[in-house]
């Protein structure tokens, strides 16, 4: 069975160019206007099976329709030799061919959280992929923000968190990295201020109280599903880590249809062992390190880098095992009078007479608990001070060696993704339309044991996949193990 695209009145004359930017319509006036571009326009080749790529959405509604018996009314679609009209406005009626009435489908994709490198080749896949099989994708600006603020019938509004995605806008996103839809940390079932659409409006609230402060938090998912269903979307791709993906479960929960991509530099998304984002994060910190060798090296200094790692280490702990370095990983406090020890011997072993250690920003050692500041974003989390910073301070204060304190966090985000991501991002976009295509919702792409899978959604109550100290880390030395990995999948953990 062939598919056709959901065509709106507004949408289609929009697309089309027949009205201008902000000009207020509606179905009567969208439909004339249809209409007339209708008599412009030659006709399309009937030897064509379905919507080719440089075929735009109309011009397929055109051969569908094409000979057929149908003609446009401002009441929707005539059936020939009946009279029966579709009133659903303004949405058009299925279109035909070959006699099989085809169902519509619409998909909108959004990227939230911190952005990684390969995330627009995602983005670009899942368009490219649609595009193949009949499907529209429409892309969801600056994450949850898109569906909590928006506004639909303000043209500024709806410009703002509202882009349709085709072959010739995505073309060559995949060139670069970030996100080209921009990406945001909302949470909408904790907001602390109604966005200005919803102000006045009724939603579930709880009174929470933090550090004496007390604050109401708005749970505005009814207005995100309400949202979904005007936007046309029968399915939801959302690209994030542990927190993005907790209301996408969510989602999952409340009916909506929805298949998430993890995406994170720390690697730390339950139920799969890789996240978009973390190979190119250790490639990064790698050549960063061998970089500052030299540097280091001609002061004679202890090296200390902060790598991202809030509540696991794999970031720092792959980073350690590629360069052959110590690392300090938030699953495992260390000692600290045992760590300077073994930084001085490896300083001292050194001929360039130098060592290195690398830390996660959420590592701590016996006695020290990471501090934190600033305003909690809309999952809880503040900004963590400089760990590395802080261990700079008791090497200096216990031994009197001088130090250089590199903080690699934002550096290992940035620039176009390596051949894992892009091959693990192309991978996992056409595995989210594969479920797309098979009807499947609630689960997440995924490494299991080594191969591509599909798995739940993790659920947010069991909090982000941490490293298996036992097996992984060296607690005497400080290090990563290098023994025993026979049989293991290829980026050594299971998840």
């Amino acid at each position: 069975m062939g598919r056709a695209i959901p065509i709106r009145y507004t949408a289609v004359s929009a697309s089309l160019g027949l009205f201008s930017v902000g000009e207020r319509t509606g179905p009567s006036q969208a439909i004339d206007r249809i209409r007339e571009r209708i008599l412009s326009v030659s006709a399309v080749p009937r030897s064509a099976v379905a919507r080719t790529a440089t075929q735009s959405e109309f011009e397929f509604i055109l051969w569908c329709c094409e000979g057929r018996g149908r003609t446009i009314s401002d009441r929707g679609w005539d059936k020939a030799g009946t009279g029966e009209r579709d009133r659903q406005e303004p949405v058009l009626a299925e279109a035909i061919t070959g006699g099989i009435f085809m169902t519509a489908k619409r998909i909108g994709i959004l990227t939230g959280g911190g952005d990684v490198p390969g995330l627009n080749s995602v983005i670009k896949s899942v368009v490219y992929r649609g595009s193949e099989i009949g499907y529209e994708t429409i892309g969801i600006r600056r994450g949850w923000e898109g569906l909590t603020h928006v506004d639909l019938k303000n043209p500024a509004s709806h410009s703002r968190y509202v882009l349709p995605l085709n072959r010739e806008n995505t073309r060559t996103i995949d060139r670069t990295g970030g996100t080209c839809l921009h990406t945001s940390r909302t949470n909408p079932t904790k907001m602390k201020k109604l966005p200005a659409v919803l102000a006045g409006q009724q939603f579930a609230s709880k009174q929470v109280t933090k550090d004496g402060a007390t604050s109401t938090l708005y749970d505005v998912t009814p207005a995100v599903l309400k949202n979904i269903e005007a936007l046309g979307l029968d399915y939801l791709i959302a690209i994030g880590g542990d927190d993005t993906l907790s209301y996408a479960a969510e989602l999952d929960r409340q009916g909506a249809k929805v298949i998430a991509v993890p995406k994170t530099m720390d690697n730390d998304v339950r139920n799969t062992e890789y996240c978009i984002g973390f190979s190119t994060a250790i490639t990064r910190a790698m050549d960063a390190i061998e970089r500052q060798r030299t540097t280091v090296g001609s002061h004679e200094r202890i090296g200390i880098f902060r790598v991202f790692g809030r509540d696991a280490g794999y970031t720092a702990l792959y980073t350690a095992y590629v360069t052959s370095l110590r690392c300090c990983i938030p699953e495992y406090k260390v000692n600290l009078k045992h760590l300077i020890e073994i930084l001085v011997e490896d300083k001292h072993h050194n001929p360039s007479n130098y060592s290195l250690v690398v830390l996660s920003e959420g590592a701590q050692w016996e006695g020290y608990s990471v501090q934190e500041y600033g305003t909690p974003d809309a999952f809880g989390h503040r900004k963590k001070m400089s760990v590395a910073e802080a261990l700079s301070n008791e090497i200096h204060a216990s031994t009197g060696e001088e130090t250089v304190v590199s903080d690699l966090t934002y550096e290992l985000r940035s620039g176009s993704p390596d051949f894992i991501d892009r091959m693990v991002a192309n991978t996992f976009a056409g595995m989210a339309m594969d479920a797309v295509e098979d009807g499947k919702t609630g689960l997440m792409t995924a490494i299991n044991n080594g191969c591509f899978a599909l798995a739940p959604i993790p659920d947010p109550k069991l909090g982000p996949r941490k490293v298996e100290v036992a097996t992984m880390y060296n607690t005497d030395r400080y290090r990563p193990t290098y023994d025993h990995k026979l049989g293991l999948p290829i980026f050594l953990t299971r998840s």
